[in-house]
């Protein structure tokens, strides 16, 4: 009688969980929307945690490119409960920044991004904010040179103050980080604060570092649990970690907007502070209500253009010495132009179109590199049909940078150190539409330029002065180009030796 009960028991139990399943059958056909069928394809989604057993949060750029090769140049995946298309191709990505740019280009505000950010300042808003700003923000810094020929004076002054650096290391091996991201932080600092700062400060160094730290983490496993599942929030120390971080990285911002509040002329503008300031006021005198000129605008403009303007082309510029550390055939081709068209004199901008090579050899960098390899992630301002496909509005969407920038359908050989990539038959640089280590479209970088004059000025002077190898008893070949996980990209850590081609030579440098 118990065993006939027990058969009774698990035949009721099992019709119970087919009814169960039956009824979510029928619920989930009855709401399915039409619209779910012109939705771009994906790998199917487990409750709660979507698509995330099958993706290596260190390395996110990485498993959506190879699901890029699945399921097309449009697809989408859930990260937890949250959906996200996802673009990879130039053409694609193309389509969508340039061509439909209105479309795509709002911006998807993560939590760890509302954390941080507050909605304010330039790259993480939208709407009146985002376009008073960001019109603010070009023009000021325009004003004040950026890209033009006041900031080549900056910047080749401040190649000598890294030179400097380099020739204290006698030739042994030194780790490149933080010179070289003091360097290229002081260009935009003349331009945001209206003076450079020494190297040995400890303020700027800590602004600086704590940026450096800052970025690292917004790229790491844990943060991506939290924006997908913000209720673990007070489990994650990585959280509590970048929140310190952020706080710091503000509060040394805060003591240099401080002291040049206290000095303000509206008749001397001295850079981007000021001229923020002096706008405030006159919005206040105005009695300009829900003006966008306050300080804690000021304060993540200030965030966002520094850090901008310090981490994507400090980390650039690491790359450059790493790689030609790693290609010694390379690097010697680079010297021999530069002997050649500059002989003794410092490299200006203007040089450039003499140095193809050169230039080719920082394109193929910036490609190889790959620093930013998802952007940061778009939003659809509204319901768009693209590429046969339903996205609807408020969509968060992330344009894949990687496929772009190695796309084979556009690099002869994309996974390979290959300056030819920029040079046509004739050994002069070629411009490659998929080029797109800024972005493109409305939300492209919006130190382009400066960045381009940059690593052209601060690669062309050091590669002039100094030779790059391994550390003695280290080959080409061990050095490691395994990037280090983080929302920007850098080498793994690393020491390299910066000889003296002027004593190595006899060269008159």
């Amino acid at each position: 009688m118990a065993l006939v009960d027990t058969l009774l028991l698990n035949v009721s139990s099992t019709g119970a969980l087919l009814a169960a399943l039956l009824l979510l059958l029928v619920i989930y056909f009855c709401f399915r929307s039409p619209e779910d069928d012109q939705e771009p394809p994906g790998p199917k989604p487990l409750p709660l945690v979507g698509n995330l057993h099958i993706l290596d949060l260190n390395q996110l750029h990485v498993s959506l490119w190879n699901l890029s090769k699945k399921y097309g140049s449009v697809f989408k995946v859930h990260l937890g409960p949250k959906k996200i298309v996802v673009l990879a191709g130039y053409k694609t990505v193309k389509q969508a920044l340039v061509n439909q740019a209105d479309e795509f280009g709002e911006r998807d505000i993560t939590p760890i991004f509302q954390d941080i950010n507050n909605l304010h300042g330039i790259k993480l808003t939208n709407g009146d904010r985002w376009k008073t700003l960001r019109k603010f923000a070009l023009s000021t810094l325009r004003d004040f040179g950026m890209g033009k020929k006041l900031s080549e004076e900056k910047i080749i002054q401040e190649t000598r103050y890294l030179r400097e650096v380099f020739e204290t290391s006698q030739g042994n091996p030194f780790d490149t980080t933080q010179p070289v991201h003091y360097a290229v932080s002081n260009i935009i600092s003349a331009i945001v604060f209206g003076n450079r700062f020494e190297y040995e400060d400890p303020k700027f160094n800590k602004m600086v570092d704590s940026v450096n730290q800052l970025i690292l983490m917004l790229g790491s496993a844990s943060i991506q649990i939290y924006n997908v599942f913000p209720v673990l929030r007070p489990l994650l120390k990585t959280w509590r970690l970048l929140v310190e971080s952020g706080e710091k990285y503000h509060a040394e911002i805060q003591v240099q907007v401080d002291r040049l509040r206290e000095t303000l002329n509206p008749f001397d503008c001295r850079g981007l502070v000021d001229a923020f300031l002096i706008q405030k006021q006159s919005s206040e005198k105005s009695g300009e209500k829900d003006s966008q000129f306050n300080d804690l605008n000021l304060l993540m403009i200030l965030s966002n253009v520094l850090a901008g303007g310090t981490i994507t082309t400090g980390t650039t510029l690491r790359w450059c010495l790493l790689l030609m550390a790693k290609y010694p055939h390379i690097q010697d081709r680079v010297h021999e132009e530069i002997d050649r068209v500059l002989g003794g004199r410092e490299p200006v901008t203007e040089d450039r179109k003499n140095l193809p090579y050169t230039d080719a050899v920082i394109h193929e960098i910036q490609r190889m590199a790959n620093v930013l390899p998802m952007s940061l992630p778009h939003m659809t301002s509204c319901d768009v049909n693209f590429n046969g496909y339903l996205i609807k509005k408020g969509t968060c969407v992330l344009p894949l940078l990687t496929s772009v920038l190695r796309d084979d359908s556009e690099w002869k050989t994309p996974d390979t150190f290959n300056p030819e990539h920029f040079l046509n038959e004739n050994g002069q640089l070629i411009k490659r539409d998929a080029f797109m280590p800024f972005s493109a479209g409305r939300r492209i970088c919006l130190g382009e330029g400066l960045a381009r004059m940059e690593l052209f000025l601060f690669f062309t002077s050091l590669l002039q002065c100094f030779h790059f190898t391994p550390p003695p008893g280290v080959s080409e070949d061990e050095l490691d180009l395994t990037p280090v996980v983080g929302l920007v990209v850098p080498p793994s850590p690393h020491k390299l030796c910066a000889v003296n081609r002027a004593e190595k030579h006899n060269l008159k440098l």
